[in-house]
């Protein structure tokens, strides 16, 4: 994976070449990236469901996150990236179901690692419920949360907010769960990075 080819740009999201995807995080180039986060309203209510991140990942593990994301290899389009969604979800989506969001860049600073993505980002009204979610390995469950309740702790009015969903432990099954969480259950995007993507959120719901 970490020798992956992803093409690279500068501070004005201009390419200047290709670079592994090792170099790319140690060295801090900007990169590409497909994000799609799953909505769906429930008895007149809509919520957002994430991703819980495996255990083995190298970055950012049992940590929540978008729906489905990965990296855009240096020979993909946008449009490819809908292959995530299958991936990583099991669920098939064409890129016609998906609401454009626009290119939202951010910027995570580590000791060892900088992660400098333009993250080409869509909303996907979903109809799913949690029993047609078909993990692969580096997903350990989906979990939903009301999307005003997640508004509110990236505005920094809440603290804590619920979330309700499932964990697939080894023989496949799903153990089902609730619980209340804080920011520091979530992958450390940046909270302009979350504001923004609410923001924008918010004009088709």
């Amino acid at each position: 994976m970490e020798t992956e080819q992803l093409k690279i740009f500068d501070e004005n999201r201009n390419p200047i070449g290709v670079a592994s995807r090792e170099d790319v995080h140690r060295l801090g180039y900007w990169h590409e990236t497909f994000h799609c986060w799953f909505i769906r309203k429930e008895k007149e209510k809509d919520y957002l469901y994430l991703q819980l991140r495996s255990k083995t990942k190298k970055d950012y593990p049992n940590l929540l996150d978008i729906t489905a994301a990965g990296h855009l290899m240096a020979n993909e389009t946008v449009e490819d990236g809908v292959r995530e969604i299958k991936e990583e979800v099991g669920i098939d989506v064409h890129i016609q179901d998906l609401i454009p969001l626009g290119i939202i860049d951010y910027c995570v600073i580590e000791k060892d690692f900088i992660d400098k993505e333009l993250a080409h980002t869509f909303l996907y009204k979903s109809e799913k419920s949690f029993n047609d979610f078909i993990l692969q390995d580096e997903v350990a469950g989906i979990v939903k949360v009301e999307f005003n309740h997640f508004a509110e702790l990236w505005l920094g009015e809440r603290e804590m907010i619920k979330i309700t969903g499932f964990t697939v432990i080894e023989d496949g099954n799903k153990i089902y769960f609730e619980d209340y969480v804080g920011k520091e259950k979530f992958v450390p995007h940046q909270n302009k990075f979350y504001r923004t993507v609410l923001e924008k959120m918010k004009e088709h719901i």
